[in-house]
């Protein structure tokens, strides 16, 4: 049975702050800006609510160096993402040869229901100059 998530005032500030970012953001920077905005949103129902919105492919999550969970709003679709190291800026990238192998990889060991996730990481040309 799939739970549905209850569209609470917390969840929609949450969702609000998430689509005002052009990149990945932490839990605690997310409740930093709640709480700039005037929103009293507790940490843990910011971590809370980004875990569900994450159950739910309505986030995209990556770890950045240290294993830190970063989110950003999430596009429709499976896709991967280049990130910058220095900035933050990602961009959503497509990769069918990455999907290809990682299905051959998969078949050659048995494997079948594969998930799979790719970030890329580097210096954005605005950062490189």
């Amino acid at each position: 049975m799939v739970e549905t998530q209850r569209n609470t005032r917390q969840r929609r500030a949450v969702a609000a702050i998430l689509d005002e970012l052009n990149g990945f953001a932490s839990a605690q920077d997310i409740h930093d800006a709640l709480r700039h905005k005037g929103d009293s949103v507790g940490l843990s129902t910011v971590y809370r609510n980004l875990q569900a919105m994450a159950d739910t492919a309505e986030v995209d999550v990556l770890r950045n160096g240290e294993g830190e969970a970063l989110y950003r709003q999430c596009s429709a679709g499976h896709h991967h993402h280049l990130v910058c190291r220095s900035c933050g800026r990602t961009v959503e990238v497509e990769g069918p040869t990455v999907e290809t192998w990682a299905d051959s990889v998969a078949a050659k060991h048995g494997f079948t229901n594969v998930e799979h996730t790719l970030e890329i990481f580097g210096t954005c040309s605005a950062c490189a100059t």
